[in-house]
C-alpha cells in the first residue's frame, strides 16, 4: 500500500494523488444512503411517500455525522501538522484520543436516539403518513451508530498519513456490501425501508472492521494503540474539538436547515414537496462529491506543508483548488440546467413529483458556482487550524442567511414553497463570496510574512 510523501513531489501532483482516491471513496460513500433512496423510491406503490419518510430522518443522521466530523475532521488536520513537524508521538496521541471520543459519543447518541426517536421525527417534519416509514428506518440506523462513527471518523487519519488508497478501500468495502444487500433486504425479503437501514448498518460494520485492522497493523505509520489505557489529555481534547467544531457546526446547521425545510414545505406544499427536497438534496450530495474530494485531498497537503514551513506550496495549493472547484461547479450548473429530469429520475419518475421537482431544482442550483468559493475558503481555514473563521463562515451561510430566508421567502409575493428553494442560491452568493474574500485578506498576508521570516532566518 503506497504512502504519499507530502514532503516531496509537486504540489499539484500530491493533491491529485490524495484527491483521486478520495473522489472514488466519496462517490462510494454516497452509496450508503443514496442507494437506499434509489431503491426506496422504486418500492411499488409506496416510493414517493417512503422517500418523504426517509427524508425526515436526514436531520438526525446529519447530527450523527456532525459528531463524527467533530472528532475525525477535527483531529486529522492536527495529526497532519504534527507529522509535518516530525512529532509522531503527538500525532498518535491525537488519533487515539479521537477514537475514544468517537466510541463514547456513539454510545450516548444511540441510547438517546432510541429513547426519543418518535417525537424527534415528528419535530423534524414527519406526518402521520410518513412516520410509518421514518421510525423503523431510523431505529435500525441508530443501532449501527458506533460502526458509522468509527469507520467515517477514523478514515481521515488514514488519509492524513498518506494512505489515501486505503481510505478509498474503507469506503469501497462498505458501499459494495450496501449495493448488494439493499435489494436483497428491501425486495427479496420484503423488508422495505427497514431492509434498507439494516443493509446500511451491516455495511458500516464491515468498513469499521477494515479501518480498525489497518490502524492496528504494522503497515500504518501511526497505530491505534490503547494498551496503555485510556488517557484523555484535556489539552488534546480541546484542540480536536476546537478545530472540529467548525465542521460540527456546519453539519448541525445542515440538520437545522433540513428541519426548517421539512416543516415549511409541509405547511406550504405537503409531503410531495418534502419528497422533492429529499431528491434534490440527494442529487446535490452526488454532485458535491468531486468538489469535496478535491478540497479533502488538498487538506492534508496544506496542513503538512504549513507545519513544515513550506508556505509557497500552501499558496499554490489554495489557487489550484479554487480553480478546479470553480470549473467543476460551472459544469454542474450547466448539466442541471439542461438535464434536470435525468437527475430526478434516478430516484423516482412519478409525473406529479417531476412537475414539482424540476422547477424546484432549477431554483435551488441557480447560483451553484459560488459554492466553489465556500468550498475553497472553508478548506483553507480548516487545514491551517483557523478555528474561529471556520466556525463563523459555517454559521454565516447556513444559520444567518439560509434559515431566516427559508422562513421568510414563502410569505413574500406569494412565492410559497418555491421560496424555500430560493434561499440556497442567495446563501451561495453572499456566503461563498464573503468566505473566500476573508480567506484572501487574512491568510495570504500571513503566509507572505511567514515566508519572508523563513528567508531571513536562512541568511
Amino acid at each position: 500500500m503506497k504512502q504519499i510523501d507530502f514532503s516531496n513531489g509537486k504540489t499539484a501532483q500530491n493533491i491529485f494523488l490524495a484527491a483521486f482516491p478520495m473522489l472514488v471513496a466519496q462517490v462510494l460513500n454516497l452509496m450508503y444512503n443514496i442507494v437506499d433512496r434509489i431503491y426506496i423510491g422504486r418500492i411499488p406503490g409506496e416510493g414517493v411517500t417512503a422517500l418523504g419518510g426517509v427524508g425526515v430522518c436526514f436531520p438526525l443522521i446529519t447530527v450523527i455525522t456532525a459528531f463524527t466530523n467533530l472528532y475525525g475532521v477535527g483531529g486529522a488536520p492536527l495529526c497532519s501538522i504534527e507529522r509535518g513537524r516530525r512529532n509522531l508521538k503527538g500525532a498518535q496521541d491525537i488519533m487515539n484520543t479521537s477514537f475514544i471520543l468517537l466510541v463514547g459519543t456513539a454510545v450516548v447518541l444511540t441510547l438517546m436516539g432510541e429513547i426519543f426517536c418518535r417525537p424527534v421525527l415528528y419535530l423534524f417534519g414527519a406526518s402521520d403518513t410518513t412516520i410509518v416509514y421514518a421510525e423503523p428506518y431510523m431505529r435500525i440506523y441508530l443501532a449501527g451508530t458506533v460502526f458509522s462513527m468509527v469507520s467515517l471518523g477514523l478514515n481521515p487519519f488514514i488519509n492524513s498519513q498518506g494512505f489515501s488508497s486505503v481510505g478509498m478501500m474503507t469506503v469501497f468495502i462498505g458501499a459494495a456490501a450496501n449495493i448488494v444487500l439493499d435489494p436483497i433486504f428491501i425486495f427479496l425479503f420484503g423488508m422495505g425501508v427497514s431492509g434498507a437501514a439494516l443493509a446500511t448498518i451491516l455495511s458500516q460494520l464491515l468498513s469499521a472492521i477494515f479501518v480498525l485492522r489497518f490502524l492496528t497493523s504494522d503497515t500504518a505509520e501511526l497505530k491505534l494503540d490503547l494498551r496503555g489505557g485510556v488517557n484523555l489529555k484535556l489539552s488534546t481534547v480541546k484542540n480536536i474539538i476546537g478545530l472540529g467544531v467548525s465542521s460540527f457546526v456546519m453539519q448541525v446547521n445542515n440538520s437545522l436547515i433540513q428541519v426548517v425545510n421539512n416543516n415549511v414545505l409541509g405547511s406550504f406544499g405537503g409531503d410531495m414537496y418534502i419528497s422533492a427536497m429529499t431528491i434534490i438534496n440527494s442529487v446535490r450530495q452526488i454532485l458535491d462529491t468531486p468538489a469535496l474530494a478535491i478540497t479533502d485531498g488538498a487538506s492534508p497537503v496544506l496542513s503538512y506543508n504549513y507545519g513544515a514551513g513550506k508556505y509557497k506550496d500552501v499558496k499554490k495549493a489554495v489557487f489550484l483548488v479554487t480553480g478546479a472547484t470553480l470549473c467543476y461547479t460551472g459544469i454542474v450548473w450547466l448539466l442541471i440546467f439542461l438535464f434536470p429530469v435525468f437527475f430526478i429520475s434516478i430516484f423516482n419518475s412519478d409525473s406529479s413529483l417531476l412537475s414539482v421537482a424540476v422547477t424546484s431544482m432549477h431554483t435551488y442550483f441557480f447560483a451553484y458556482i459560488f459554492q466553489a468559493l465556500q468550498f475553497s475558503g472553508q478548506m483553507v481555514f480548516k487545514s491551517l487550524g483557523k478555528k474561529k473563521q471556520t466556525i463563523f463562515f459555517s454559521i454565516l451561510r447556513k444559520v444567518i442567511i439560509v434559515v431566516p430566508l427559508t422562513i421568510i421567502l414563502p410569505h413574500v409575493a406569494g412565492l410559497g414553497a418555491r421560496g424555500v428553494f430560493m434561499a440556497e442560491p442567495v446563501s451561495n452568493v453572499v456566503g461563498g463570496t464573503a468566505c473566500f474574500t476573508a480567506m484572501l485578506l487574512m491568510i495570504m498576508p500571513e503566509l507572505n510574512k511567514k515566508k519572508e521570516r523563513n528567508a531571513q532566518n536562512t541568511l
